[in-house]
């Protein structure tokens, strides 16, 4: 579907909702078509995914690191 500018600002939540429908809607000025509105793809991420899936507590970043680490992040261990 190709709109004119007017028509955009006047039906955008309809325009918005087309576009989520799959719909191709073009925004033209002067019959020229200016821009394209395309939903943003949804994303499948989940927070805890790996939930009871990793074994034990994971690594505590606030605890300073013993000297043999600390050598190893600054260069100076093998």
């Amino acid at each position: 579907m190709q709109v004119t500018v007017h028509a955009a600002k006047t039906n955008l939540s309809k325009l918005i909702e087309a576009a989520l429908a799959g719909e191709e809607v073009v925004i033209a000025k002067d019959k020229q078509p200016m821009v394209k509105i395309v939903p943003f793809p949804r994303s499948r991420f989940k927070i805890g995914i790996l939930k009871d899936k990793i074994a034990g507590p994971g690594p505590d970043f606030f605890e300073p690191m013993d000297n043999e680490e600390l050598a190893l992040w600054e260069g100076g261990g093998e």
